[in-house]
Protein backbone atom coordinates (compact mmCIF):
# COMPACT_ATOMS: atom_id res chain seq x y z
CA UNK A 1 0.00 0.00 0.00
CA UNK A 2 2.69 2.72 1.30
CA UNK A 3 4.60 1.48 -2.47
CA UNK A 4 1.06 2.37 -4.36
CA UNK A 5 0.96 5.74 -2.62
CA UNK A 6 4.45 6.80 -2.99
CA UNK A 7 3.76 5.96 -6.75
CA UNK A 8 0.10 7.94 -7.26
CA UNK A 9 2.34 10.72 -5.05
CA UNK A 10 5.15 10.62 -7.53
CA UNK A 11 2.55 10.16 -10.76
CA UNK A 12 0.66 13.57 -9.28
CA UNK A 13 4.18 15.74 -8.55
CA UNK A 14 5.48 15.21 -12.06
CA UNK A 15 1.68 15.56 -13.68
CA UNK A 16 1.77 18.95 -12.22
CA UNK A 17 5.26 19.96 -12.87
CA UNK A 18 5.33 18.56 -16.41
CA UNK A 19 1.73 20.24 -16.74
CA UNK A 20 2.21 23.73 -15.54
CA UNK A 21 5.76 23.79 -17.92
CA UNK A 22 3.24 23.18 -20.75
CA UNK A 23 1.00 25.62 -19.85
CA UNK A 24 3.30 27.98 -19.55
CA UNK A 25 5.26 27.37 -23.02
CA UNK A 26 1.65 27.64 -24.20
CA UNK A 27 0.77 31.10 -22.95
CA UNK A 28 4.19 32.20 -23.86
CA UNK A 29 4.25 30.98 -27.06
CA UNK A 30 7.53 31.66 -29.67
CA UNK A 31 10.83 30.71 -28.30
CA UNK A 32 9.65 29.05 -25.19
CA UNK A 33 6.81 27.23 -26.75
CA UNK A 34 9.25 26.31 -29.73
CA UNK A 35 12.08 25.42 -27.05
CA UNK A 36 9.60 22.93 -25.62
CA UNK A 37 9.08 21.00 -28.53
CA UNK A 38 12.18 20.85 -29.74
CA UNK A 39 12.88 19.42 -26.40
CA UNK A 40 10.18 16.77 -26.44
CA UNK A 41 11.30 16.25 -29.56
CA UNK A 42 14.51 14.83 -28.87
CA UNK A 43 14.04 12.69 -25.83
CA UNK A 44 10.64 10.64 -27.52
CA UNK A 45 12.61 10.33 -30.85
CA UNK A 46 15.04 8.35 -28.52
CA UNK A 47 12.57 6.28 -26.63
CA UNK A 48 10.68 5.51 -30.09
CA UNK A 49 13.93 4.18 -31.58
CA UNK A 50 14.70 1.88 -28.51
CA UNK A 51 11.51 0.78 -27.93
CA UNK A 52 11.55 -0.75 -31.78
CA UNK A 53 14.95 -1.98 -30.85
CA UNK A 54 13.67 -4.29 -28.35
CA UNK A 55 11.43 -5.77 -31.70
CA UNK A 56 14.72 -5.83 -33.24
CA UNK A 57 14.39 -3.36 -35.72
CA UNK A 58 16.78 -0.66 -36.59
CA UNK A 59 15.32 2.76 -37.20
CA UNK A 60 17.96 5.55 -37.45
CA UNK A 61 17.73 8.02 -34.99
CA UNK A 62 19.94 10.92 -36.46
CA UNK A 63 17.92 10.80 -39.41
CA UNK A 64 14.23 11.02 -37.65
CA UNK A 65 15.65 14.05 -35.41
CA UNK A 66 17.03 16.08 -37.94
CA UNK A 67 13.98 15.73 -39.95
CA UNK A 68 11.46 15.81 -37.05
CA UNK A 69 13.16 19.47 -35.83
CA UNK A 70 13.26 20.76 -38.88
CA UNK A 71 9.42 20.42 -39.32
CA UNK A 72 9.16 21.85 -36.32
CA UNK A 73 11.14 24.99 -37.00
CA UNK A 74 9.25 25.27 -40.27
CA UNK A 75 5.90 24.86 -38.98
CA UNK A 76 7.20 28.29 -36.11
CA UNK A 77 8.45 29.54 -38.81
CA UNK A 78 5.06 29.93 -40.17
CA UNK A 79 6.31 28.13 -43.70
CA UNK A 80 4.15 24.66 -42.69
CA UNK A 81 3.66 24.45 -46.96
CA UNK A 82 7.74 23.05 -46.85
CA UNK A 83 6.30 20.49 -44.88
CA UNK A 84 5.83 17.94 -47.58
CA UNK A 85 9.00 18.93 -49.14
CA UNK A 86 10.88 17.72 -45.55
CA UNK A 87 8.78 14.85 -45.63
CA UNK A 88 10.09 13.77 -48.61
CA UNK A 89 14.06 14.68 -47.71
CA UNK A 90 13.62 12.80 -44.69
CA UNK A 91 12.17 9.67 -46.85
CA UNK A 92 14.90 9.54 -49.10
CA UNK A 93 16.97 9.97 -46.84
CA UNK A 94 16.03 6.87 -44.57
CA UNK A 95 16.13 5.03 -48.06
CA UNK A 96 20.06 5.96 -48.20
CA UNK A 97 20.64 5.35 -44.53
CA UNK A 98 19.32 1.81 -44.90
CA UNK A 99 21.08 1.37 -48.37
CA UNK A 100 24.48 2.38 -47.12
CA UNK A 101 24.84 1.63 -43.48
CA UNK A 102 21.74 -0.19 -42.48
CA UNK A 103 21.41 -3.78 -41.48
CA UNK A 104 18.83 -6.01 -41.71
CA UNK A 105 15.61 -6.47 -41.60
CA UNK A 106 16.10 -3.75 -44.34
CA UNK A 107 12.02 -2.54 -45.04
CA UNK A 108 11.26 -2.86 -41.35
CA UNK A 109 14.28 -0.32 -40.77
CA UNK A 110 12.98 2.53 -43.25
CA UNK A 111 9.84 2.01 -42.74
CA UNK A 112 10.30 2.62 -38.74
CA UNK A 113 12.67 5.29 -39.51
CA UNK A 114 9.66 7.23 -41.28
CA UNK A 115 7.41 6.18 -39.04
CA UNK A 116 9.34 7.79 -36.20
CA UNK A 117 8.62 11.56 -38.13
CA UNK A 118 5.22 10.80 -36.83
CA UNK A 119 6.42 11.52 -33.77
CA UNK A 120 6.79 15.34 -34.84
CA UNK A 121 3.65 15.73 -36.77
CA UNK A 122 1.96 16.51 -33.55
CA UNK A 123 4.55 19.49 -32.30
CA UNK A 124 4.26 20.87 -35.97
CA UNK A 125 0.35 21.50 -35.23
CA UNK A 126 0.68 23.02 -31.76
CA UNK A 127 2.83 25.36 -33.82
CA UNK A 128 0.47 25.65 -36.50
CA UNK A 129 -2.64 25.90 -33.97
CA UNK A 130 -0.74 28.61 -32.09
CA UNK A 131 -0.47 30.84 -35.12
CA UNK A 132 -4.33 30.49 -36.05
CA UNK A 133 -6.70 33.19 -36.33
CA UNK A 134 -7.47 37.06 -35.86
CA UNK A 135 -5.70 38.80 -33.53
CA UNK A 136 -7.05 39.36 -30.06
CA UNK A 137 -6.76 41.21 -26.97
CA UNK A 138 -6.63 40.20 -23.36
CA UNK A 139 -5.03 42.77 -20.30
CA UNK A 140 -3.49 45.00 -23.50
CA UNK A 141 -1.93 41.65 -24.50
CA UNK A 142 -2.28 40.89 -28.11
CA UNK A 143 -1.88 37.30 -29.68
CA UNK A 144 -3.36 34.97 -32.34
CA UNK A 145 -6.81 33.39 -31.46
CA UNK A 146 -4.76 30.19 -32.06
CA UNK A 147 -3.61 30.50 -28.17
CA UNK A 148 -7.63 29.99 -26.97
CA UNK A 149 -7.75 26.45 -29.44
CA UNK A 150 -4.51 24.98 -27.42
CA UNK A 151 -6.20 25.75 -24.00
CA UNK A 152 -9.34 24.52 -24.83
CA UNK A 153 -7.35 20.96 -26.44
CA UNK A 154 -4.83 21.44 -23.36
CA UNK A 155 -7.80 21.77 -21.16
CA UNK A 156 -9.99 18.49 -22.67
CA UNK A 157 -7.16 16.19 -22.86
CA UNK A 158 -6.53 16.74 -18.94
CA UNK A 159 -10.09 15.90 -18.13
CA UNK A 160 -9.80 13.50 -20.39
CA UNK A 161 -7.31 11.56 -18.69
CA UNK A 162 -7.47 12.45 -14.71
CA UNK A 163 -11.39 11.54 -15.68
CA UNK A 164 -10.80 8.09 -17.37
CA UNK A 165 -8.22 7.14 -14.61
CA UNK A 166 -10.40 8.12 -11.78
CA UNK A 167 -13.57 6.46 -12.86
CA UNK A 168 -11.38 3.81 -14.40
CA UNK A 169 -10.43 2.85 -11.14
CA UNK A 170 -13.05 3.02 -9.26
CA UNK A 171 -15.83 1.69 -11.29
CA UNK A 172 -14.02 -0.05 -14.11
CA UNK A 173 -15.47 -3.72 -15.48
CA UNK A 174 -15.48 -4.12 -18.61
CA UNK A 175 -12.13 -4.02 -20.25
CA UNK A 176 -11.63 -1.56 -23.39
CA UNK A 177 -8.99 -3.33 -25.28
CA UNK A 178 -7.68 -6.12 -22.67
CA UNK A 179 -4.96 -7.27 -25.21
CA UNK A 180 -3.15 -3.91 -25.63
CA UNK A 181 -3.75 -2.40 -22.73
CA UNK A 182 -5.64 -4.45 -19.79
CA UNK A 183 -5.67 -1.14 -17.16
CA UNK A 184 -8.69 0.61 -19.30
CA UNK A 185 -12.17 0.19 -18.86
CA UNK A 186 -15.02 0.87 -20.83
CA UNK A 187 -16.50 2.97 -17.85
CA UNK A 188 -13.17 4.72 -17.86
CA UNK A 189 -13.50 5.89 -21.08
CA UNK A 190 -16.88 6.83 -20.94
CA UNK A 191 -16.21 8.94 -18.08
CA UNK A 192 -13.58 10.49 -19.97
CA UNK A 193 -15.32 11.38 -23.10
CA UNK A 194 -17.90 13.04 -20.77
CA UNK A 195 -16.20 15.01 -18.57
CA UNK A 196 -14.21 16.20 -22.02
CA UNK A 197 -16.75 17.20 -23.03
CA UNK A 198 -18.43 19.32 -20.02
CA UNK A 199 -14.90 21.31 -19.96
CA UNK A 200 -15.01 21.57 -23.41
CA UNK A 201 -18.19 23.44 -23.00
CA UNK A 202 -17.28 25.23 -20.40
CA UNK A 203 -13.93 26.51 -22.12
CA UNK A 204 -15.78 27.26 -25.29
CA UNK A 205 -18.08 29.77 -23.14
CA UNK A 206 -14.69 31.83 -21.38
CA UNK A 207 -13.21 32.23 -25.16
CA UNK A 208 -16.14 32.46 -27.43
CA UNK A 209 -16.40 29.37 -28.94
CA UNK A 210 -19.67 28.64 -29.93
CA UNK A 211 -21.54 25.55 -27.88
CA UNK A 212 -22.06 23.53 -31.41
CA UNK A 213 -18.18 24.45 -31.14
CA UNK A 214 -17.31 23.30 -28.14
CA UNK A 215 -19.14 20.01 -27.96
CA UNK A 216 -18.21 18.62 -31.78
CA UNK A 217 -14.23 19.70 -30.96
CA UNK A 218 -14.11 18.05 -27.36
CA UNK A 219 -15.77 15.31 -28.57
CA UNK A 220 -13.04 15.20 -31.35
CA UNK A 221 -10.04 15.58 -28.83
CA UNK A 222 -11.32 13.13 -26.44
CA UNK A 223 -11.55 10.52 -28.79
CA UNK A 224 -8.21 11.10 -30.62
CA UNK A 225 -7.10 11.54 -27.17
CA UNK A 226 -8.03 7.89 -26.36
CA UNK A 227 -7.01 6.25 -29.58
CA UNK A 228 -3.47 7.81 -29.29
CA UNK A 229 -3.28 6.41 -26.05
CA UNK A 230 -3.90 3.06 -27.08
CA UNK A 231 -1.95 3.44 -30.31
CA UNK A 232 1.20 4.18 -28.39
CA UNK A 233 0.29 0.97 -25.93
CA UNK A 234 0.20 -1.13 -28.87
CA UNK A 235 3.45 -0.36 -30.02
CA UNK A 236 5.00 -0.83 -26.32
CA UNK A 237 3.21 -4.09 -25.65
CA UNK A 238 4.07 -5.50 -29.44
CA UNK A 239 7.74 -4.63 -28.40
CA UNK A 240 6.99 -6.11 -24.99
CA UNK A 241 7.94 -2.62 -22.69
CA UNK A 242 5.85 -0.92 -19.82
CA UNK A 243 7.11 2.13 -20.68
CA UNK A 244 8.39 4.11 -23.08
CA UNK A 245 11.43 5.39 -20.90
CA UNK A 246 11.75 6.39 -17.18
CA UNK A 247 12.68 10.40 -17.34
CA UNK A 248 9.31 11.03 -15.49
CA UNK A 249 8.41 9.47 -12.13
CA UNK A 250 5.35 7.77 -11.80
CA UNK A 251 4.14 8.58 -15.75
CA UNK A 252 7.28 6.60 -17.60
CA UNK A 253 8.69 8.20 -20.71
CA UNK A 254 8.09 11.68 -22.25
CA UNK A 255 5.90 9.54 -25.40
CA UNK A 256 3.54 7.78 -21.89
CA UNK A 257 2.64 11.06 -21.09
CA UNK A 258 1.96 12.87 -24.46
CA UNK A 259 0.62 10.02 -26.36
CA UNK A 260 -3.03 11.52 -25.62
CA UNK A 261 -2.35 14.56 -28.10
CA UNK A 262 -0.45 12.48 -30.99
CA UNK A 263 -3.89 12.15 -32.85
CA UNK A 264 -5.82 14.98 -31.30
CA UNK A 265 -3.86 17.79 -32.20
CA UNK A 266 -3.16 17.19 -35.66
CA UNK A 267 -7.24 16.01 -36.05
CA UNK A 268 -8.33 19.47 -34.16
CA UNK A 269 -5.92 22.15 -36.46
CA UNK A 270 -7.91 20.26 -39.21
CA UNK A 271 -11.65 20.38 -37.66
CA UNK A 272 -10.61 24.27 -36.49
CA UNK A 273 -9.04 25.01 -39.96
CA UNK A 274 -12.10 23.77 -42.27
CA UNK A 275 -15.10 24.10 -40.34
CA UNK A 276 -14.56 26.67 -37.83
CA UNK A 277 -12.18 29.39 -39.61
CA UNK A 278 -13.21 28.74 -43.50
CA UNK A 279 -16.48 28.01 -43.10
CA UNK A 280 -16.41 24.88 -44.77
CA UNK A 281 -19.41 22.76 -44.09
CA UNK A 282 -21.06 19.31 -45.18
CA UNK A 283 -22.52 20.78 -48.49
CA UNK A 284 -18.78 21.89 -49.94
CA UNK A 285 -17.73 18.34 -48.53
CA UNK A 286 -20.39 16.69 -51.01
CA UNK A 287 -19.29 18.83 -54.11
CA UNK A 288 -15.76 17.90 -53.19
CA UNK A 289 -16.88 13.69 -53.05
CA UNK A 290 -18.74 14.38 -56.31
CA UNK A 291 -15.97 15.98 -58.10
CA UNK A 292 -13.38 13.17 -57.44
CA UNK A 293 -16.06 10.67 -58.21
CA UNK A 294 -15.81 12.58 -61.45
CA UNK A 295 -12.13 12.47 -61.87
CA UNK A 296 -12.42 8.64 -61.20
CA UNK A 297 -15.67 8.19 -63.89
CA UNK A 298 -13.67 10.57 -66.28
Amino acid sequence: MAVLDSLLKNRIITGFIIGALAFSCILLGGKFLLALLVIFIAVASKEYSDILKNKGFLPFYKVILITSISMVLISASGYDNLLALVLLAGTITSFLAVLFRGRQPYIANVATTILGFLIAWMPCHVCLIRQMGADVSLFNITFKQGLYFLLFIFFVIMFTDIAAYYFGVKFGKHKLSPVISPKKTVEGALAGGICAVIAGIIIGLLVGISLYHSIVLALIVTVMAQLGDLSESLIKRDAGVKDSGHSLPGHGGFLDRADSYLFSVPVAYYYIKYFMLTGLNFHNISDLIEKVINVICG
